[in-house]
């Protein structure tokens, strides 16, 4: 794989004044169309060998480009704040939106490859890494991203001339670090590994692109223009160049669609019981988000349901348990344009609670699923992928010491038109009825199916859905908070 990029390719001076000044041109043109059309955000990793000229390249790259429109990053060592969220947030909350660059010296391969050179990962971990990189990068090739990874590449030979060389200049010494050079000794197995992980993630959406890091015309000229090509490729292509993958048609699981049709909506508490009952278990919410072992978790809770079921009560209820201090309730409402900007899952990762805090969720990530899918707001290869990715979504969050308790707040048509009417009656509560609630309730039988279908394909293990029966107000608010109680425990 890195045979060609071992040899000494070389651009001489006349050549190289030659080619710069059309290609900074030809670059800044496809940057100015590609931030006029705002049709896809373009994502470039700079990876590679020490010493192989990554920060060269993302400084020239900047000096060409316009900087107005390319952000930066170089994450290195994950600071307090992300060590307490999943490895990914950083990355999503970096993501440049469409119309934009977004240039990274250093990636979510950085984290993989170092903790296995530096033994922390086994063979089965690194691929299971890698697996989620792939279906990371599919994700925002399919939300439009055009994805170019460059793996800047240097010999055994070339790295220890590169870096004497930078050591010997007295301008470029600060450079060569310690580490540089005690990776230089286990090159071999870091080439080995390397190989491994290009020829793993190398696939048709985001491949990899293996440049001679020898001499820094070559490898600036190289790079510029392969970024040039893709850029104006994409720009020539219609809109979606990733059409959906072929899917079956979906169907309501019978056993899904059977167990939301025979919920017995008719359950009921007392008045007396209920009292007692919510304030034993608040008491109880609010003592285990108080043990010192809490602190080490964290909540996301997913509140979901039909039009008046009465979600909001439930959240008050459970906020009523909690210091104001370590929670967030976090309403879900159609997107802004900056959102839609992003990949569908980027608004939801930026509300990622740190550990010791809790996020409660008025509606979620399953709008996709379910009102998107429903209206036409999305194609149904859109809502049809969206599955896999919020059950890796999930996963990542429940392997990051997340507790993930989804409700979803079952009333029938009957009692809904009840509360409607009785929104619309009293002056208190007119904000909450809309013309949107009165033209969904027109279509129950697709929603009915779009929840079976999401029961069916997203309550898994870690992340199950509680269904709650909420006919009566103050049975769901109970069911709510002791399944609360129980799945916080159940992790302490």
């Amino acid at each position: 794989m890195f045979e060609s990029a071992e040899l000494d390719h070389a651009v001489d001076k006349k050549t190289w004044k030659a080619r710069v000044p059309p290609l900074r041109e030809a670059l800044l043109d496809a940057q100015y169309d590609l931030l006029e059309a705002r049709g896809f955000p373009v994502v470039i990793l700079i990876s590679g060998v020490d010493g192989a000229g990554k920060g060269e390249t993302v400084n020239i790259l900047n000096e060409w480009l316009d900087p107005r429109h390319v952000e930066t990053n170089a994450p290195g060592d994950a600071s307090d704040e992300e060590r307490e969220r999943p490895p990914m947030w950083r990355f999503w909350r970096s993501l440049p939106p469409r119309g934009k660059i977004g240039i990274f010296f250093g990636s979510w391969y950085s984290g993989a490859i170092s903790d296995h050179m530096e033994g922390r990962s086994k063979q089965a971990k690194l691929d299971q890494a890698l697996e989620r990189i792939r279906r990371f990068e599919r994700m925002l090739a399919d939300e439009g991203a055009l994805v170019l990874k460059f793996w800047l590449h240097l010999s055994r030979d070339q790295q220890e001339r590169r870096l004497k060389a930078l050591e010997k200049n007295p301008r470029t010494r600060w450079r060569v670090t310690a580490r540089d050079w005690k990776n230089f000794k286990v090159y071999e197995r870091f080439r080995d590994l390397a190989t491994h992980v290009l020829r793993a993630t190398s696939t048709a959406e985001a491949p990899w692109t293996v440049v001679s890091g020898v001499d820094p015309r070559y490898r600036s000229l190289t790079v510029g223009n392969a970024i040039l090509s893709a850029l104006r490729a994409r720009l020539a292509t219609p809109e979606n160049p990733h059409p959906p993958r072929t899917a079956l048609p979906v169907s309501p699981a019978t056993d899904a669609v059977m167990l939301l049709r025979s919920l017995n909506l008719s359950r009921t508490i007392t008045k007396k019981r209920y009292e007692e009952e919510l304030e034993e278990l608040q008491g109880r919410l609010s003592l285990l988000t108080r043990e010192p072992r809490f602190r080490k978790r964290a909540v996301v809770a997913v509140f979901e349901g039909s039009d008046a079921a009465g979600k909001g009560g439930a959240i008050r209820r459970v906020t009523q348990a909690l210091d104001a201090k370590i929670y967030r309730v976090v309403p879900i409402a159609a997107p802004t344009e900056d959102e839609l900007a992003q990949p569908y899952l980027w608004r939801f990762w930026r509300t990622i609670p740190r550990l010791g805090r809790f996020a409660i969720f008025d509606r979620s990530w399953y709008g996709r699923v379910l009102v998107e899918r429903v209206e036409g707001f999305c194609s149904r290869g859109d809502w049809m992928r969206a599955y896999s990715e919020i059950n890796d979504f999930e996963e990542q969050l429940v392997e990051s010491r997340i507790v993930v308790a989804k409700f979803w707040l079952a009333i029938s048509p009957e009692e809904q038109l009840r509360r409607f009417r009785e929104r619309e009656e009293t002056g208190f509560k007119r904000f909450k009825i809309t013309e949107d609630d009165w033209r969904n309730r027109e279509k129950w039988g697709e929603y009915e199916t779009a929840v079976c279908d999401m029961i069916d394909r997203t309550s898994t293990e870690i992340a199950p859905w509680t269904l709650v029966e909420a006919e009566n107000k103050q049975y769901a608010r109970i069911k709510v908070l002791r399944t609360l109680c129980e799945r916080i425990e159940a992790v302490l």
